[in-house]
């Protein structure tokens, strides 16, 4: 198995041309890498005008490995050939690097870059890539790759103290500016040079093969792309191995994901969860996000109002922060009556408060992490035990608790920073033998359990909360508003087939809409934009026939009547007076979708007002698509037997910023998805960036 690494982009506030000659006094040995023995020049170049140089060594390092090892593999040092490009005109530095030791047993390659920080000319941009293959090696495969990978993370770390040593050592000895390349004056002996024949053995024979042209694309800084100061202040301390897969994974999903790009801080849960095993995390981050698209999970904390018996009887709610930072949440669950609660919501408005619950706790990390200047990425659960019995383990309601539980594990991985278990009663070993098996092994950890009333003293409730946070009910200094609970009345009770018929209703809300598209009658959805910078996303199927999809922009409402902003009209829109380029615009070219096809795509809005998705019935070759019927048209669809089109869709308005993960930037990107359909271009008048995808 191949094993890579990535790393994030890493910054040096200081100019290209420092930091380049803090990198050359690396050369020939450095004695801040012990394991550096030292370098040759093997051959080197320059171009006529100075701009390029190309230096490649032979670098040897030493093997730290244990002795066992070296005896058999019969080395105590490996060779490395380095080829260096640096171009003072572009102010790029590319290196590639490949073993010659073990060659063709264990292949080794790495890609390094030096380039200007695209936002600040006197900052500079390293990245670096190295991909490991161990073909054999002496039956030490395995322990040769822990070795290897150990001892290349530990040096990737260290590289960078190593520049910053330099870079100081410099401006201590008075080196603090190096002034920009600039061409000399070309004599006309020299341009006769130029022009003739060049040595095989110089500057194009040596230049690796990702050089001065593609590579400039290839290592240029986008807004998809982490950077090491922010992974540190916004996502915490990582180890150069944990950056790698958080970036690997971040990657793949935007080159692979037909939907919303998860922040980076969920991503980083899920790799958490599985202990950053990147197949294992990516296949459980992929299965939360299709359940997540599958039931609206996004729209939750916008469209969920939980019915009025239950803000009374769940006795659960916010209440400040740990004595970490972290959001606090408080459940009584002692004190609430499950089985009331259930027979009077239903299991699934149980589950999906139970979803909202960890969809706000989510949001308010992100709020600690804003208000702290330091990443908060979990919450703290205060369990309060008290009045637990027998009531509470009635059957029906411990698996309904089971089921709760897998949902949250698999899709809210590492978001419980701790759970403070109070007032524990006899019977929860009971209830603890039951749920346990069910709980990850890494949250189980999280658990904090205290019988009776040692949870007053030191060692306590003390240890994790400020006294004026603790809750008065628990002998602290602050006035809980959670809602105490209690018994429901079973005048409240749902009859079986009233419940049967609220979760029948509950699922039915987490469908697309449904519409027919009639020749000549275009079914068309207005979404009224109130800031300029939003993005409308959709994905819909074609369920029968073939249609066209569009994007139109208009200033004006095209009916009369207000309505809320968010809000949806749909039906035929377009008044027929409205002439195109005049009345409104169109800013997403049309794509032909044929039956069975889903489509997936996404529209950055530059302006305010309306803008109108349209699905039209496809016409055949040789006529021409009209956006506006006429009024006969539409009247003798209507009334006509004829073929129509049948589609499901969800569209839904996000802010640019909550598109895609934390350091994405959407003015730099043309697409929110990982392709652009062969059939889809970008709008001529550029007033956004839009994509649609297609699968089938």
């Amino acid at each position: 198995m191949v094993q890579r690494y990535q790393s994030p982009v890493r910054v040096y506030k200081y100019p290209f041309e420092l930091v380049m000659a803090a990198y050359e006094k690396r050369f020939p040995t450095c004695p801040q890498i012990p394991v550096f023995l030292g370098s040759e020049v093997l051959r080197e170049s320059r171009s006529p005008d100075g701009a390029v140089h190309v230096v490649e060594r032979s670098c040897r390092l030493r093997v730290d490995a244990p002795r066992l090892l070296r005896k058999i593999a019969g080395v105590e040092h490996v060779v490395f050939v380095q080829t260096n490009v640096l171009n003072w005109k572009e102010r790029t530095l590319l290196i590639e690097a490949h073993n010659e030791t073990f060659a063709n047993r264990v292949v080794v390659n790495e890609h390094c870059s030096y380039t200007v920080h695209p936002e600040n000319e006197d900052w500079t941009c390293f990245e670096q890539s190295a991909s490991l293959d161990i073909r054999s090696f002496f039956g030490f495969e395995n322990a040769l790759e822990k070795i290897a990978m150990k001892q290349y993370t530990a040096n990737v770390k260290r590289g960078k103290e190593v520049i910053e040593h330099y870079l100081n050592e410099l401006i201590s000895q008075g080196t603090s500016h190096i002034p920009r390349w600039t061409p000399a004056p070309v004599r006309e002996e020299d341009a006769r040079n130029q022009a003739g024949p060049r040595d095989p053995g110089s500057l194009e024979a040596h230049r690796p093969s990702s050089a001065l042209g593609p590579a400039l694309e290839a290592v240029s800084m986008d807004g998809d792309k982490l950077d090491a100061d922010y992974i540190e202040r916004c996502l915490g301390h990582l180890t150069p191995m944990q950056e790698s897969c958080l970036i690997q994974l971040r990657h793949w999903l935007q080159e692979t994901h037909k939907g919303k790009i998860p922040k980076d801080e969920h991503i980083l849960r899920f790799l958490r969860a599985r202990d950053f095993h990147l197949d294992k995390a990516r296949e459980m981050l992929c299965q939360s996000l299709s359940w997540r698209k599958q039931h609206q999970v996004d729209l939750l904390l916008q469209t969920w109002q939980p019915p009025a018996l239950l803000e009374e009887f769940y006795a659960g709610g916010w209440h400040y922060q740990d004595i970490d930072g972290r959001p606090l949440y408080i459940l009584r669950l002692g004190q609430m009556d499950t089985k009331g609660l259930m027979k009077a919501v239903g299991e699934e408005v149980l589950l999906r408060h139970v979803l909202s619950v960890n969809e706000e706790g989510q949001k308010r990390c992100e709020g600690s992490t804003r208000q702290l200047g330091r990443p908060i990425s979990s919450w703290t659960c205060l369990l309060d035990l008290e009045g637990l019995n027998m009531r509470h383990l009635w059957r029906p309601g411990v698996k309904a608790l089971l089921r709760m539980i897998e949902v949250v594990e698999d899709n809210y991985p590492e978001t419980l920073g701790r759970l403070l278990i109070v007032r524990a009663p006899r019977v929860f070993p009971v209830l603890w033998t039951l749920i346990s098996p069910f709980i990850n092994e890494n949250t189980r950890r999280k658990f904090l359990i205290y019988s009776g009333s040692n949870y007053q003293g030191p060692g306590g409730l003390v240890d994790y909360l400020d006294r004026e946070v603790i809750p008065d009910f628990l002998g602290g200094e602050s006035v809980c508003n959670v809602p105490e609970g209690g018994l429901v009345p079973k005048s409240l009770y749902m009859t079986e087939e009233e419940q049967e018929h609220a979760d029948q209703l509950w699922q039915w809300s987490e469908t697309y809409h449904s519409a027919s598209v009639l020749r000549g009658a275009p079914h068309e959805v207005a979404v009224e934009i109130l800031e300029g910078e939003s993005v409308i996303t959709w994905d819909f199927d074609i369920l029968r026939g073939d249609v066209v999809f569009s994007l139109y922009h208009a200033k004006k409402v095209p009916r009369p009547g207000a309505r809320e902003p968010g809000t949806r009209a749909s039906g035929q829109l377009i008044d027929k007076g409205w002439v195109l380029g005049r009345d409104y615009s169109r800013v997403e070219a049309p794509l032909v979708c044929r039956e069975g096809e889903s489509i997936q795509g996404s529209h950055v809005t530059r302006w305010p007002g309306v803008y109108l998705l349209q699905w039209q019935m496809h016409s055949p070759p040789g006529s021409v698509a009209c956006s506006l019927p006429g009024v006969d048209d539409v009247l003798t669809a209507l009334h006509s037997p004829g073929p129509k089109c049948k589609l499901l869709y969800y569209y839904e308005v996000l802010a640019s910023e909550d598109f895609r993960g934390s350091m994405s930037s959407l003015e730099s990107c043309t697409s929110g998805f990982s392709q652009l359909s062969a059939a889809t271009s970008s709008s001529s008048s550029g007033q956004s960036h839009s994509s649609s995808l297609v699968s089938r």
